[in-house]
C-alpha cells in the first residue's frame, strides 16, 4: 500500500516521529498483529506512560490507531493497530514537499538558540 503524498509540513512531521527508536520498536511490534498498552509496554521493556506518549505521537501522524473495547469482566482496553503505510523518498519527492513547507516566523534560527 502507498500512501498519498505528503506536503511538506506533513512530511517533516512524519519524519520527526519516526526518529524516535522507541516509536520504531513500537511499529515493528505492531506489524504483526494489534495488542493492548500494557502488553505492548511489557513487550518493549517501557513504562505505559513513556508508551502511551509514543503512541500518541504514532496516532497523530496516523500510523496507528486505537480501538477501546470492553473485556469479559467489563475493563476497558485499548488495543493499538498499525495502519499499513509506505514512504517513498526521492529527491524529486522532497523538493516537491520543500516548496509547501509553512514559514516560521523564527525562521534562520536554529532549535535551542536564543532569540535575544
Amino acid at each position: 500500500m502507498t500512501s498519498p503524498p505528503l506536503d511538506g509540513d506533513g512530511l517533516v512531521r512524519l519524519l520527526g516521529v519516526l526518529a524516535s527508536p522507541h516509536r520504531l520498536r513500537v511499529l515493528a511490534a505492531l506489524t504483526g498483529e494489534r495488542t493492548y498498552v500494557s502488553q505492548l509496554a511489557r513487550d518493549l521493556g517501557i513504562s505505559r506512560p513513556l508508551l502511551q506518549g509514543h503512541l500518541k505521537k504514532l496516532e497523530s501522524v496516523g500510523l496507528v490507531l486505537a480501538e477501546l473495547e470492553l473485556s469479559d469482566d467489563g475493563k476497558a482496553m485499548k488495543y493499538y493497530r498499525l495502519v499499513p503505510f509506505a514512504v517513498h523518498l526521492t529527491p524529486e519527492t522532497v523538493a516537491t514537499a520543500a516548496r509547501t513547507i509553512t514559514p516560521r516566523e523564527d525562521a534562520g534560527h536554529t532549535e535551542g538558540e536564543s532569540r535575544t
